[in-house]
């Protein structure tokens, strides 16, 4: 494991992390919060390198500051977006 994808998880983690406090409903607790965010992180900040966005790749596999934001960007967001989409699942069943 790199360091890229480390900095991605961790990125994920804290994601997912604020995405549960800033969406309430959503929310599964903290360590819920941050498995998924774990999760999403990994998953955002992969498929941002597959296109060339903020990946290893893009720079030629240097660890440059833009790289690392982007890992950093590509994990939280990653994190965040698949805590909502998990929070949505969960308030649609609970709903039924």
């Amino acid at each position: 494991m790199d360091l890229g994808m480390i900095i991605q998880l961790i990125s994920g983690a804290v994601g997912g992390n604020i995405a549960g406090s800033l969406m309430k409903n959503a929310s599964m607790g903290t360590v819920l919060n941050s498995v998924i965010g774990i999760l999403g992180g990994g998953l955002g900040g992969q498929l941002l390198g597959m296109l060339g966005i903020g990946g290893a790749a893009a720079t030629g596999g240097g660890m440059d500051i833009a790289t690392i934001i982007g890992q950093v960007a590509g994990g939280g967001v990653g994190g965040g977006v698949l805590l909502a989409i998990v929070g949505m699942i969960k308030s649609a069943m609970a709903k039924q």
